[in-house]
């Protein structure tokens, strides 16, 4: 569980985590020279009943304001800090927005210094502070008056987290080890002999010493060579540790904050997110052109606000796109906090319900949809490409198990191999199949049908989601499949008395022909634009054979032509085509083609410059036989 800090500059923040764990978190020498945390600082706190918490101490200073951001992401149960000499200040009231803005379910204030101050001005000060807790979701907060310098309420501080933490510990953040595995990087370094150690809460799933890691969203890979939880060497990391990881493959420089370690494929970088977002009462109009800044766990980027029917007005609460300069790491269900750039301010904040949307996706209708119906507006816009089921706890949130609920209470969808469809888009599909095939026996009455993958490639249909289709349809009766093809049902090819007349003129021109038939192109001119679809009807029924892509000939005189070959070659070497071409009697422009179709038969073999019998006896073959 991890417990942070919140608090103006200067009320005592570090001094405080130091009295209650014994760790000063001012690691950085300026830090020390300035007095002030600049950066994240991290501390281990054991608590009465063994609870170990990790404390993440952030800066107060408004120019560190994104920092504090980075490690009040992630938090379970939050300290709020107040100089009982000063009361609530402006970085006060927006590290609480940011507390409120983030869902940080419990906090904890302390009032320190209360050794510089008179009773009555602490009652004063307590007051305000009951005040300023009022009109937020913390207004039952424990107030513990403090004081590093005397050790006066330290003993009640750690009694009052410990009952904060307790009952955090009764809702339990979800710590099932079959929830993908992240955790939002917050410092990247070398350290000799180990190589690049990252360090960071882990937000969801756990990761094995021996495990492998991707860093987005830079998209390299990393093995882990070992794991660290406040300094004690681990198995493996769960859900609310603060963990250190070194890792093997990788340089410090390719890893900063802002990158997150995943171990699972289902994660990807994303650069539209659809959120509901509450603007802060005291926030600017939000058009879709406003530039402003996005903080998601220890990410930091521009961003543009996007809302269906104008902009986002101050003191409501709206469904957006939210548009990306850089690509993040979120996953459905996360908090995040919006500041403006200039002037520098926090002025809202969301949750996202579609982690990895379209480019032109446009917001939820509503922000009361429940997770099936977010479920079932994804899938429809994933048309018949699908939404792949393994990406749902990412782009939805919740565990594995969590989605399997969510995907029986959806409707209108259906699961097809790893992927999910909108019914809808399946029926549209079915129908552009049919449509397909019927456009085919129109355009080519006498081909036997619609080759599948013809049709597959057409519609441009993954291969599990068309069989599927077409196993629906043929099961209907609305389609017949006869090995490759595709017809209507009852829709074998058959011929008009015209075309049977024109068939058996065509069949005699080529038989008559001999070994030199007319080409493709010279048999259209004689005998019409059905040419090409009758000669593949005689050659479905063997009645013709093609030699070439642009001629055919009677079987009759392609097993003539064998019969010659065999009787020249059998038992002789290499034959070049000159003696070839004088064995058949025909010249090279019906030679090489012939020579070639045998080939593919395997009735001859190239060798040299020429060509050998292959040694078979043509009765041994399935050669031409039809008369």
């Amino acid at each position: 569980m991890i417990l942070g800090t919140a608090g103006h500059i200067d009320h005592g923040k570090t001094a405080l985590v130091r009295a209650l764990t014994g760790v000063d978190t001012d690691r950085l020498p300026e830090e020390k020279r300035r007095g002030i945390t600049i950066d994240l600082g991290f501390a281990p706190l054991r608590l009465g009943d063994g609870t170990l918490l990790g404390v993440v101490d952030v800066p107060g200073h408004e120019a560190f304001v994104r920092t504090m951001l980075a490690g009040a992401s992630g938090i379970d149960l939050a300290l709020l800090i107040i100089a009982a000499d000063e009361g609530p200040m402006p970085q006060t009231r927006e590290h609480l927005a940011i507390l409120e803005l983030l869902d940080v379910a419990e906090i904890v204030v302390a009032l320190t210094k209360t050794d510089l101050v008179a009773a009555d001005w602490l009652d004063l000060v307590t007051e305000d502070v009951r005040a300023l807790l009022a009109g937020t979701r913390y207004a039952g907060a424990d107030v513990i008056p403090t004081s590093v310098v005397s050790a006066a309420g330290i003993d009640m501080l750690r009694e009052a987290i410990a009952a904060r933490a307790g009952r955090l510990r009764v809702g339990g953040r979800d710590a099932a080890e079959r929830d993908p595995f992240r955790m939002p990087v917050d410092r990247a370094f070398s350290v000799k002999g180990t190589g690049t150690v990252v360090t960071g809460t882990v937000w969801s799933g756990s990761l094995g010493a021996d495990g492998n890691t991707r860093i987005l969203p830079h998209d390299a890979t990393a093995r882990v060579r070992g794991l660290e939880n406040h300094g004690e060497s681990v198995d493996r990391i769960t859900p609310g540790m603060r963990a250190a990881v070194a890792l093997a493959g990788v340089e410090p420089s390719a890893i900063g904050r802002g990158s997150t370690l995943v171990a699972d494929a289902a994660w990807e970088a994303t650069l539209v997110l659809r959120a509901t977002l509450r603007l802060l009462p005291n926030a600017p109009e939000l058009r879709p052109r406003t530039r402003v800044r996005l903080h998601l766990a220890t990410s930091e980027v521009g961003a543009r606000v996007v809302a269906a029917g104008g902009p986002v007005q101050p003191d409501s609460t709206r469904t957006v796109r939210v548009v990306l300069d850089e690509p993040i790491v979120a996953r459905g269900g996360d908090r995040f906090v919006l500041r403006s750039a200039s002037p520098l301010a926090t002025i809202g904040g969301g949750v996202i319900t579609d982690a990895n949307a379209p480019r032109r996706a446009r917001p939820m209708p509503s922000a009361a949809l429940s997770a099936a119906q977010r479920l079932e507006v994804i899938v429809a816009e994933s048309g018949t490409h699908g939404l792949l089921d393994a990406s749902i706890p990412v782009r939805l949130g919740g565990s594995p198990a969590v989605v399997g609920e969510v995907s029986r209470a959806a409707s209108g969808v259906e699961q097809i191999g790893d992927r999910w469809y909108s019914t809808d888009v399946l029926a549209q599909a079915r129908e552009r199949i049919v449509a397909l095939v019927r456009a085919h026996r129109e355009s080519r009455p006498l081909e036997p049908g619609l080759p599948r993958q013809d049709a597959r490639s057409r519609l441009r249909l993954d291969a599990t989601l068309f069989d599927r289709l077409v196993a629906d349809l043929t099961s209907s009766g609305k389609l017949e499949s006869s090995g490759a093809e595709l017809r209507l049902a009852g829709g074998a090819p058959a011929l008009s008395d015209a075309q049977s007349k024109v068939l058996a003129e065509l069949v005699g021109a080529i038989e008559s022909a001999g070994s030199e038939p007319s080409s493709v192109s010279e048999l259209q001119a004689r005998f019409g634009p059905q040419t090409l679809s009758l000669l593949r009807h005689l050659e479905r029924d063997q009645r013709v054979v093609q030699v070439e892509p642009t001629r055919y000939y009677a079987p009759g005189a392609v097993r003539e032509l064998l019969q010659r070959l065999e009787a020249g070659m059998a038992g002789r070497g290499e034959m070049a085509p000159t003696d070839l071409r004088e064995m058949l009697g025909f010249s090279r422009k019906f030679l090489i083609p012939f020579l070639e179709y045998c080939d593919k038969r395997g009735y001859t073999a190239r060798q040299g410059n020429g060509r050998v019998w292959r040694g078979v006896s043509l009765t041994a073959r399935n050669q031409p036989s039809r008369d």
